[in-house]
């Protein structure tokens, strides 16, 4: 793509960055075959290719964001298959990102947008405040009920998470459960060490998860550290890079002290979102002084939970369940870090018969925080995912990312649950929820 800009503009790295990415682009439009919202809407304005025409003229001639570039990549669920399919390698992840930051910089929402965004970025990445927020949402139900239609979604994950009316939806563990989850298998003596990342959202939503994981690299010999903090993706998808160069920064800090203390052998993520960040470290603060050489040194060590699994010796499981699982490979996973065979294979290797899920490689429109910005969008790509998962007969959905679980238990047939609580069950671990009916199987 021939490209227009004024030497002083590309004096300023982003742009200059954001420049090379949009000469690679040959028009070719693969990418729309693989866009979730061109499949959807056919709007060539909600295909990255579409996109990309906005966000160059936008960046070319330095205007502020108009209304209708806002509309279009608000639409883009940053899924990445468009970088899967691209044959000319144009890093759409981060020529979008520029343009969300660009966006956030020059464009002044209308304010319930402002207030619904700031919302987000001042409760999600933050723990303590996220789960204050949950209970006070239900003390507050009745204001809730006023908000507009796309805080419903979370007026509804709050109310799944604390209402024991339909506790049974949770994607947490049963109480039954949570008896036995500080019972650890077997260890080998440690001759690895790791971080595992305690996260935000996923810490308070599901922390079976991060149980399971601690439970799952203690039985294979490795010696688990667990490190608090947001990674920063939720707020930098929002483009308030600000806020996402604070938090990651912080991450970053008490990650590297780790690796310079008693070091570290790889850093996990059991949410496949926050990994694709993660590794995006060394390129997010290639300019910063300061912190490039510890991001650097972060980005290199980060592996999902399972891509980690996969490269270790695990134990013989202790159940061949033998259940019929539907892999949910997240956009996270399969187009931002390229981990879709691992989990497969460890899944197999403990006796679980692993299906694929037709039109794999579109979005279930969980996404960060779109099902919540863009819910109608969101609603129908959950929708098209649970009829696939539907075609495959399963009897349970496995996935690596927060975000896709509580997105497809919202509307499954089937219980949807982390890929390593199932690696956790086979190998002794704790039952999932929904899964109860198969307590002492094995087939």
């Amino acid at each position: 793509m021939q490209t227009r800009f004024a030497a002083d503009q590309l004096a300023d790295p982003d742009l200059r960055e954001a420049e090379k990415i949009l000469r690679k682009c040959v028009h070719c439009g693969f990418c729309t075959a693989t866009c979730p919202t061109y499949v959807l809407l056919g709007d060539e304005l909600d295909s990255p290719r579409g996109r990309i025409y906005l966000i160059k003229d936008m960046l070319e001639q330095g205007r502020p964001a108009t209304k209708e570039i806002v509309h279009h990549v608000d639409r883009c669920l940053s899924c990445l298959a468009c970088m899967t399919t691209c044959p000319s390698g144009v890093h759409y992840q981060h020529l979008i990102d520029h343009a969300r930051m660009h966006i956030e910089r020059t464009y002044r929402r209308p304010l319930r947008e402002r207030l619904v965004r700031w919302a987000l970025a001042e409760v999600l990445p933050y723990p303590k405040r996220f789960a204050a927020a949950m209970r006070l949402g239900m003390l507050a139900r009745p204001l809730l009920a006023l908000m507009p239609a796309r805080v419903s979604r979370l007026r509804d994950l709050l109310q799944a998470r604390f209402d024991p009316r339909i506790a049974a939806r949770r994607v947490d563990m049963p109480p039954s459960a949570r008896a036995s989850a500080s019972v650890d298998h077997p260890a080998a003596r440690p001759a690895r060490r790791v971080a595992l990342l305690e996260g935000c959202v996923e810490s308070v939503l599901a922390p079976a998860i991060h149980a399971s994981a601690r439970r799952v690299l203690t039985a294979a010999g490795v010696e688990v550290v667990s490190v608090p903090g947001c990674c920063g993706s939720i707020v930098h998808h929002l483009g308030r890079e600000h806020d996402n160069r604070r938090l990651a920064g912080t991450l970053i800090e008490s990650l590297q002290r780790e690796i310079e203390g008693d070091g570290l052998d790889a850093i996990l993520s059991t949410a496949s979102g926050c990994g694709t960040h993660l590794k995006d470290y060394g390129f997010l603060f290639r300019n910063d002084p300061s912190l490039s050489e510890k991001a650097a040194s972060v980005a290199s060590r980060v592996r999902d939970v399972s891509e980690y699994l996969h490269e270790i010796v695990i134990p013989q499981p202790v159940r061949r369940l033998g259940l019929i699982v539907a892999y949910h490979s997240a956009c996270s996973m399969q187009h931002g870090q390229k981990v879709d065979a691992q989990p497969r294979a460890l899944l197999a290797h403990l006796g679980f018969e692993v299906r694929t899920i037709p039109e794999g490689h579109l979005c279930c429109g969980s996404a960060g925080t779109y099902n919540l910005l863009q819910p109608e969008i969101a609603d129908r790509l959950r929708d098209r995912k649970i009829e696939n998962i539907a075609r495959t007969n399963a009897d349970v959905v496995a996935t690596g990312n927060i975000g896709c679980i509580v997105q497809l238990a919202s509307a499954a047939r089937i219980p949807v649950v982390h890929t390593v609580q199932l690696i956790d069950w086979a190998l002794g671990g704790p039952t999932p929820l929904g899964l109860e009916r198969y307590e002492g199987a094995s087939r």
